[in-house]
């Protein structure tokens, strides 16, 4: 099936993971949803990278410094030719934000493990809670690659021009009858809704329920070009933090080969909050 993806070398099978375990030019990273989840098992030899305690800056709303991002790679003995392979839980949602971190900050060797932890689990393959060190090592990152971020004020221009938004949210905070998710108070927001002209695509849509794992080209291009989301517009996505829509951005851009697509990880909660911003119920 992945040999129809515009761009199959972004994504790993499991057994692809299983047979490099070893392999000092590959580091595995778990990046979950649930911090604890690590802890309980995990892929021997995976090291791990939280979401918010590792990639958020301390202080300002906003992912680490491009120094800070060097530094979380070389305490994890990731070299700048190291093969990065990303999974973790919920369909691999904050293994895609991670991995969007790392190509915003110009890593090269980039993987999602397909399926994640589910499909890892279901296929009775070795979990350890042995937590591995590697050599320290010296990562030099690069300028932040800016052509995959959006920031709000580039949503406004896509509202003036009419360009493809992709709400990648459940229908019910779509239409703004949920407001607030359920155990993520820091994801709130004033307001309820949807950036105007945005199509709701959730992210699910793209995964096999069953084992996480994305689905076809075939099936993934019919879910986005039937919402009027095609490969030659531009194209924005965005959730509450953006998490959830840079697995949609991996899909449209690795998967489908979309040539402009963009991650708005300010997303609902900023959009949501923000002055004089335009909704949609």
């Amino acid at each position: 099936m992945s040999e129809n993806y515009a761009h199959p070398e972004y994504l790993v099978e499991t057994s692809w993971v299983a047979e490099h375990l070893n392999d000092p030019a590959v580091r595995v990273v778990e990046s979950d949803e649930d911090y604890l989840l690590y802890e309980t098992g995990h892929i021997p030899g995976a090291v791990k990278v939280d979401w918010f305690t590792s990639l958020q800056h301390p202080v300002r709303r906003d992912f680490l410094t491009k120094d800070q991002f060097a530094e979380l790679c070389s305490s994890l003995g990731i070299a700048n030719d190291t093969t990065v392979v990303f999974y973790g839980d919920k369909s691999n949602w904050f293994a895609c934000y991670a991995f969007w971190l790392f190509r915003y900050y110009g890593h090269e060797k980039l993987r999602i493990m397909n399926g994640g932890r589910a499909k890892w689990q279901q296929e009775g393959r070795p979990l350890t809670k042995d937590v591995p060190s590697y050599p320290r090592t010296t990562y030099i990152a690069k300028e932040p690659d800016k052509s995959i971020r959006a920031y709000r004020n580039d949503v406004f221009k896509h509202l003036e021009t009419r360009q493809p938004l992709v709400d990648v949210r459940s229908p019910q905070e779509y239409s703004g009858e949920l407001l607030h998710m359920p155990n993520y108070p820091q994801e709130g927001a004033t307001r309820g809704g949807h950036i105007p002209g945005a199509a709701n695509i959730p992210w699910s849509k793209a995964a096999d329920p069953d084992n996480g794992a994305f689905k076809s080209a075939a099936e993934l291009r019919q879910l986005y070009e039937s919402m009027g989301v095609t490969p030659d517009k531009e194209i924005i996505a965005y959730c509450r933090i953006g998490e959830r829509s840079s697995h949609t951005w991996f899909v449209l851009k690795y998967l489908l080969g979309y040539p402009n697509v963009k991650n708005y990880d300010g997303s609902w909660t900023e959009w949501g909050n923000l002055v004089d911003a335009p909704i949609e119920k």
